[in-house]
């Protein structure tokens, strides 16, 4: 035989075991609950997450078809020795020039100009990466084409 269900129950047994209760308060208490679970684990994971160095290049020029000068900004912990990468592609996105400069450490913000040797026309220049000095090899390699050699690394007056 099947138990009966709320509405084989009399009124009185209905209020006394809850079945013509209205859960909204439970509901919105756990909905609030979840979402500010929710938002705890995603401030967290931003704030983990979150690279402690920044960079963006600040201007750029090529006086000379060998030679890009690249001005560029690091923020980082005043305290934190960096290694950055530095690439120069022409149109076709093909590396024409890749660098790897040190920034030792110092100031919080530091504007450094490098001299990037570079094997034709630049269009395009940008920081690739800054990772912690004491680990360079996170840096972003150079792309190449095959059996192309890589200039070497700073242009100098000739």
């Amino acid at each position: 035989m099947a138990s009966p269900g709320a509405e084989q129950l009399s009124r009185q047994m209905r209020e006394r075991y809850g079945f013509d209760r209205n859960p909204w308060p439970a509901r919105a208490l756990a909905l609030t609950l979840v979402l500010g679970y929710a938002a705890i684990v995603g401030w967290v994971v931003l704030n983990v997450a979150k690279d402690p160095i920044e960079t963006r290049v600040l201007v750029w020029s090529q006086p000379l078809p060998d030679r890009v000068d690249v001005t560029f900004e690091v923020r980082r912990p005043a305290d934190l020795a960096v290694a950055c990468a530095l690439r120069a592609q022409d149109d076709d996105r093909t590396d024409l020039g890749y660098a790897q400069v040190d920034v030792p450490a110092g100031e919080a913000t530091v504007r450094q100009t490098y001299p990037l040797r570079v094997l034709g026309p630049a269009k395009y220049v940008e920081v690739l990466a800054c990772v912690d000095a004491a680990k360079p090899e996170r840096l972003p390699q150079p792309g190449f084409p095959p059996s192309v050699v890589p200039p070497t690394q700073p242009w100098t007056q000739p």
